[in-house]
């Protein structure tokens, strides 16, 4: 795909690696409808988009709420004329341990942990690429479709809602692959590493140190380094239905 003109929708686009993929993919041409829950962050990331000579849009949504999702891609298409990509970006951490015992009591992971991050990072996604999907349908120029997944998916202690989200979004980028390919769509699935954020950037010194240790590139990843695979996936026509690792050589 030449991104020059091409419409491609970023989910959780107001900051963080939403905003550094919007950013990074204006440079090439592209025009990206930025989707996220804060419109004063959404409007920073839109006036960085423009800085880069491209066009932005802005759509409050809720990834997680089927009838804003339907509103909002098709005010997407209603304003920007069309959708050739999509990057399932939009997501949020409810860590906690399965069960804990301290001092002889034991806490739990509760439902509501569960289901905020299920609901975001799973079922956020399902909504986003089944309504891309059929727009790109019918717009009749095919398209392809990312869901950032993570290292995380193989199973990451603290994490059991979360790894359980993004081992979904992986293998649900593999069956739209073979779903929609007779459409002209591709899926893909990117899964990052540790990579430098504003959540990484409040963490104690000593656990970063610690943690990038265990890299063997022995850095952590930056927001570019994954804005640069989501171009990649973008642009290449021939990948499709694969899980592409950005971690550094870490594998958990």
């Amino acid at each position: 795909m030449n991104l020059q003109d091409k419409v491609v929708a970023i989910t959780g686009g107001g900051q963080g690696l939403g905003r550094s993929m919007a950013v990074y993919l204006a440079h090439k041409g592209a025009q990206i409808a930025i989707i996220d829950l804060s419109q004063e962050h959404m409007d920073e990331t839109k006036r960085q988009v423009e800085a880069a000579g491209s066009k932005a849009c802005t759509y409050l949504c809720n990834v997680a709420n089927e009838e804003q999702v339907e509103e909002t891609f098709d005010a997407i298409i209603g304003q920007m004329g069309g959708l050739h990509g999509l990057v399932n970006n939009a997501g949020i951490l409810r860590d906690g341990l399965l069960v804990k015992v301290k001092d002889g009591e034991i806490t739990k992971m509760t439902l509501a942990q569960w289901q905020a991050v299920i609901d975001v990072n799973l079922t956020g996604v399902f909504l986003c690429g089944r309504e891309a999907a059929i727009r790109m349908i019918k717009h009749g120029e095919g398209g392809c479709i990312i869901n950032i997944s993570s290292i995380s998916r193989s199973g990451n202690m603290g994490q059991t809602n979360y790894s359980a989200a993004k081992a979904g979004v992986a293998t649900m980028a593999v069956s739209w692959a073979k779903e929609l390919a007779r459409y002209g769509i591709r899926a893909n699935a990117i899964a990052p590493g540790f990579i430098a954020t504003e959540m990484t950037s409040s963490m104690k010194p000593e656990a970063l140190e610690k943690m990038t240790a265990g890299i063997p590139l022995k850095r952590m990843g930056q927001p570019e380094d994954i804005a640069n695979a989501v171009a990649f996936l973008l642009e290449n026509d021939y990948m499709s239905g694969r899980v592409v690792e950005v971690d550094g050589g870490l594998r958990l």
